[in-house]
């Protein structure tokens, strides 16, 4: 491992804003933040908003900033990516946004029923094979762990330069029958016409993989949906 990896694990090690768990705490669950993390972790009662595959933060850190009265939690894997959103965060003194590094697969270990209340997945990897479509993020699996976290209501959102992904993500939203409350094949062509102030300040921001598909030319996409109603 590099050293500049090894000084940047090291920096958030020291951080308290940033959650690592050990891997026992990953795979059977953390007694010490279920149901704590508005209260012990950012000091307040606020909403809790998650954004998966949270990469260097810049969607966590965006909102945050436009929205002071949530909490922002960016969670990924990779400590050397959580650095960067982490570092920043701590430098302008961001008292709503914190990270969290776990996979995914092991997200409802971390959180009780109704404690979030959003959930953004921005630019995953789509899993283009159908073979690994079980690694997607927006498969049943996922969104079933999602469910058991979610607040009523709570809206599931997902921003990606990929085809692949986002048919895929509206063929189980059909599915499933669940409520989708906005999307688009074209965010900056047809989103601005066709959502609220609110929504399109949100999809305004831009992370570096996404400024590096536009500037190919691709065509954002963007489908927000909630799991209300969804039955076994």
């Amino acid at each position: 491992m590099g050293k500049d990896k090894l000084r940047r694990f090291a920096e958030i090690s020291e951080m308290a804003h940033v959650h690592q768990p050990d891997t026992e705490e990953m795979l059977k669950g953390s007694q010490r933040m279920k149901g704590n993390w508005a209260k012990e972790f950012f000091k307040n009662d606020n909403p809790i908003v998650l954004e998966l595959g949270c990469g260097k933060g810049e969607y966590t850190l965006g909102q945050a900033e436009r929205d002071p009265n949530r909490n922002y939690l960016g969670v990924d894997i990779k400590g050397a990516r959580i650095w960067k959103g982490a570092k920043t965060s701590r430098e302008k003194g961001m008292a709503n946004v914190g990270f969290l590094r776990t996979r995914i697969d092991f997200i409802h270990n971390f959180f009780t029923a109704d404690e979030v209340s959003e959930i953004w997945i921005t630019f995953p990897d789509p899993q283009k094979k159908d073979r690994r479509s079980k690694k997607r993020l927006t498969h049943p699996l996922f969104l079933d762990r999602y469910r058991r976290i979610l607040s009523p209501g709570a809206t599931i959102n997902l921003k990606t330069d990929s085809s692949t992904l986002y048919d895929y993500t509206m063929d189980v939203v059909h599915e499933l029958k669940l409520t989708v409350n906005a999307q688009t094949i074209d965010v900056y062509k047809l989103g601005a016409a066709k959502f609220d102030d609110a929504l399109n300040e949100k999809l305004a921001i831009k992370t570096f993989y996404e400024k590096m598909w536009l500037g190919h030319g691709k065509k954002i996409k963007y489908i927000q949906f909630s799991l209300d109603g969804w039955s076994d």
